[in-house]
C-alpha cells in the first residue's frame, strides 16, 4: 500500500499545482505522454487499413504506451532510496500526476463570470473543459456542463490516479495517466478513432470502474445533511447516463446540490438527445456552481481523510 505517499502528492498538488514556470521550462507529463500518443497515431492509425487491423493496432498502441509509462515510473523507483525518504520522493513524483488543484481553478474561472454576469466570459471558460459549443449554452447551460466537468473529471483526474497510486505506487498512476490520456485523446466515436482507439477507450472503462463509483461515495458524503437524497439519486440515476461511469459521481453531485444535470447537448452541431440526471430537480444557478465547488472540496477533505487513515493502518 503506497496511501502515504499519494497523499502527499495530493497535499504538494493542492499547494502548487503544476505552476506555469515549470510548465513552460519541461511540459508537463501528460503533454509527454500526449506527445507519444500522437506520433503512434499518425505512424500506425491507416486509413488504408481494414477495420480488425485497426483495431488491433490500436490495441498494440494503447499496451505499448501503458507499458512504457510504467516501465519509465519503475524505472524511477528501483534508482530511489529506500525508507523514509523514498516514500518522499515518490510523491513528490506523483505529484504532477494528480489534477485536484488545476480542476478547481477550471471550474472557478467559470463560476467567477457567470456569477458577476458575464455570460460570454463563462463561455469563454467552460470552452476549455467541454467539448460542446459553449455560445448555445446558456446560464444554466453553462452551469449545468461544469458541474458535469467537476464530477466527471474528480473521479478521473484526481481520485482514479491516487486510487491506483495507492494499489501499485509510481508505477500504477503514471499507467493510469497514460490510459486515460489515451481515452481523451484516440477513444472517440468519429469515424477516424472509431476502431483505433476503441482499446482505449474499453480500458479507461475498465480502470475507472472503482474509482468512479468511490467519487460518488465521496459526493455523497460531502453532502452533508443531504447524503440521502444523493445516495439515492446516485443509485437510481447512474445506470441511465451515457457513460457505464461518469454517471455515477455526476448523480451524486446533481442529488447532493438538488439540481438537474446532463441532458440533451449539441456537439459539433448535432444534437445528442440524453435522459436527464436528477430529472425532477431545477437546472442549476449560477449559485449551485459555487455549491458545487465547495462540494468537490468537502470530497476532496473526505478522500484525504481516508487515504490518511489508510496510511496509519
Amino acid at each position: 500500500m503506497f496511501a502515504g505517499t499519494m497523499v502527499l502528492a495530493l497535499a504538494v498538488d493542492a499547494v502548487l499545482g503544476w505552476p506555469d514556470r515549470i510548465y513552460d521550462r519541461i511540459g508537463h507529463p501528460v503533454t509527454w505522454l500526449g506527445g507519444l500518443i500522437d506520433r503512434l497515431e499518425r505512424r500506425f492509425n491507416l486509413g488504408t487499413d481494414g477495420f480488425a487491423l485497426r483495431r488491433l493496432k490500436g490495441l498494440g498502441v494503447c499496451l505499448l504506451v501503458t507499458g512504457v509509462a510504467a516501465f519509465a515510473a519503475q524505472l524511477l523507483v528501483w534508482a530511489l532510496p529506500g525508507g523514509l525518504w523514498g516514500a518522499v520522493l515518490t510523491g513528490i513524483l506523483a505529484w504532477p500526476l494528480v489534477a485536484a488543484r488545476s480542476l478547481y481553478d477550471h471550474v472557478a474561472r467559470v463560476a467567477r463570470p457567470l456569477a458577476r454576469g458575464d455570460l460570454q466570459g463563462a463561455r469563454d471558460a467552460v470552452a476549455m473543459i467541454v467539448g460542446r459549443d459553449p455560445n448555445l449554452l446558456d446560464e444554466a447551460g453553462v452551469a449545468r456542463a461544469a458541474l458535469e466537468s467537476l464530477a466527471e473529471n474528480t473521479s478521473d483526474g484526481v481520485v482514479a490516479p491516487l486510487f491506483w497510486g495507492v494499489l501499485l505506487g509510481l508505477p500504477g498512476i503514471a499507467a493510469y495517466k497514460a490510459i486515460n490520456t489515451m481515452d481523451s485523446m484516440i477513444g472517440h466515436m468519429s469515424p477516424r478513432y472509431r476502431a483505433f482507439g476503441w482499446a482505449a477507450a474499453r480500458l479507461d472503462d475498465l480502470v475507472n470502474l472503482v474509482p468512479a463509483r468511490l467519487t460518488a461515495l465521496f459526493f455523497v458524503a460531502a453532502s452533508g445533511s443531504g447524503w440521502r437524497t444523493a445516495l439515492k439519486v446516485m443509485l437510481v440515476d447512474a445506470g441511465h447516463h451515457r457513460s457505464p461511469n461518469a454517471g455515477w459521481p455526476e448523480a451524486a453531485l446533481a442529488g447532493g446540490l438538488g439540481v438537474r444535470l446532463s441532458g440533451p447537448r449539441v456537439y459539433d452541431g448535432a444534437l445528442s438527445s440524453e435522459p436527464f440526471v436528477n430529472a425532477g430537480a431545477p437546472d442549476p444557478t449560477p449559485y449551485d456552481l459555487g455549491r458545487g465547488l465547495v462540494a468537490y472540496l468537502r470530497a476532496m477533505g473526505v478522500m484525504a481523510l481516508v487515504m490518511v487513515l489508510g496510511a496509519l493502518l
